[in-house]
C-alpha cells in the first residue's frame, strides 16, 4: 500500500513578507509627500515653540509661586500665536507651491524611471525597448 504525504510549506518566510509590506508602505509614505501644507505646519510649531519658551522664560522670572496663573497666560500666549500666525504661514508657504509641485512631479518621474530601471536590469525585452527608444532619440 501506498501513502502521499503531501505537505504545504509557505515559500515566504512571514517576517520577511511583513519587512516588504512595511518598506511598501514606508515608500507611498514619502511617494504621497505634500511639501508645502507639511512645511507650513513644521514652521508654525517651530515659531509657536520658540515663543511659549521665550514666554516662559519671562514669566518665570516674574512668578513667585502662582504657577496657575503662568500656566494659564503661557497657553493663551500659545493659542493667539497659532491663531494669528497661521494664515500668513499658510500664505508665505503658498507662494512657494508652484516650486514645491515641480519638485514633486520630478521626483516622481525620478522614482518612475528607477523602478523601470530595475525591471530592465530583470527582463532583457524591457531592457531592448529602452535601447531602441534611446538610440531613436
Amino acid at each position: 500500500m501506498t501513502a502521499f504525504v503531501h505537505t504545504s510549506y509557505p515559500s515566504v518566510h512571514p517576517g520577511v513578507a511583513r519587512i516588504s509590506r512595511v518598506l511598501a508602505s514606508a515608500k507611498n509614505v514619502a511617494y504621497n509627500f505634500d511639501g508645502a501644507r507639511n512645511l507650513a505646519i513644521v514652521l508654525l510649531s517651530a515659531i509657536v515653540s520658540t515663543l511659549l519658551v521665550i514666554v516662559n522664560q519671562v514669566i518665570d522670572t516674574y512668578t513667585d509661586g502662582h504657577m496657575l496663573a503662568a500656566w494659564i497666560l503661557m497657553w493663551i500666549v500659545a493659542f493667539s500665536a497659532i491663531a494669528l500666525l497661521a494664515t500668513p504661514i499658510r500664505k508665505s508657504v503658498a507662494a512657494f507651491g508652484p516650486a514645491f509641485t515641480q519638485w514633486k512631479l520630478d521626483r516622481r518621474e525620478r522614482l518612475n524611471d528607477q523602478k523601470m530601471w530595475e525591471v530592465a536590469l530583470q527582463d532583457p525585452r524591457v531592457m531592448a525597448e529602452i535601447q531602441r527608444a534611446s538610440s531613436q532619440a
